[in-house]
């Protein structure tokens, strides 16, 4: 069984057959899914979807790129979207420095608002980061009672070394299935293997061979198979293995 651990259900190209879709997901071996806020509107969306599906998860948070729509109270309202316990992490927050939608000096603060954020409320964080590395670890370095995973992770072994060693995770989309993909497939054969969690990024990253095509749970198949080749591994033992580390790291029994 699949556990999808960073998939945006709340997004509206999923408005025409959300419902159709969530039910049957279970029926295809995914039995786990978190799904992440990008704003408040998201973030709400999320936790209203995770108590209307057993399966279903939530976290809470603001995306970078609307980092700037963060005011002094928004870490307030957000702690209290936390209370609710289907909600199992801060996110998805951090830096992205590829479109700049958000200043880059709000995105560091709201960053740093939502790390302190997580660790009053004990969640771990799911953290966005694309081209911003260097940024990135300095600031997760200031918090480092905080569990985290980078999600849709592309860096480099040298980054991923170093975000390992902090004992964070890292998680891994579609795009680890295309012809580019060769700098991630040698950070998932080196890792650690209770480090590794498969996520789709739902609706976006459609993997091989549906890529270009809205993506969702049902092409985490596809990922686990690239991870296998990658490690060794059966796809049924890369798709047990992440499950393990996607609930223990969610604290979901």
């Amino acid at each position: 069984m699949y556990f999808d651990t960073h998939a945006h259900y709340d997004d509206s190209q999923f408005d025409k057959d959300r419902d159709a879709l969530l039910s049957g997901l279970g029926e295809t071996g995914v039995s786990l899914v978190v799904n992440p806020g990008c704003n408040l509107a998201s973030s709400e969306a999320a936790v209203r979807l995770s108590e209307r599906y057993d399966f279903l998860y939530a976290a809470v948070g603001y995306h970078p790129h609307d980092a700037r729509l963060m005011d002094d109270s928004s870490a307030a309202v957000l702690a209290i979207l936390a209370k609710n316990k289907k909600v199992v992490a801060i996110g998805e927050i951090g830096l992205d420095y590829h479109y700049d939608n958000s200043p880059r000096d709000v995105q560091r603060l709201r960053f740093r608002e939502q790390l302190e954020l997580s660790r009053t409320v004990g969640l771990p964080v799911i953290v966005h980061e694309r081209e911003a590395a260097a940024d990135c670890i300095a600031i997760v370095r200031d918090y480092a009672d905080v569990p985290g995973v980078l999600h849709c992770f592309s860096g480099s072994l040298e980054t991923a070394k170093r975000y390992i060693e902090m004992g964070w995770y890292l998680s891994f989309t579609g795009v680890i299935t295309y012809k580019t993909a060769k700098r991630a497939l040698e950070v998932i054969k080196w890792m650690p293997q209770d480090r590794l969690m498969l996520e789709t990024d739902a609706p976006y990253l459609s993997p091989e061979p549906v890529r270009g095509k809205r993506n969702s749970s049902h092409n985490l198949p596809h990922i686990a198979e690239a991870v296998a080749a990658a490690r060794g591994l059966t796809r049924e033992e890369a798709a047990a293995i992440t499950m393990e580390n996607g609930k223990r790291f969610f604290g979901i029994g």
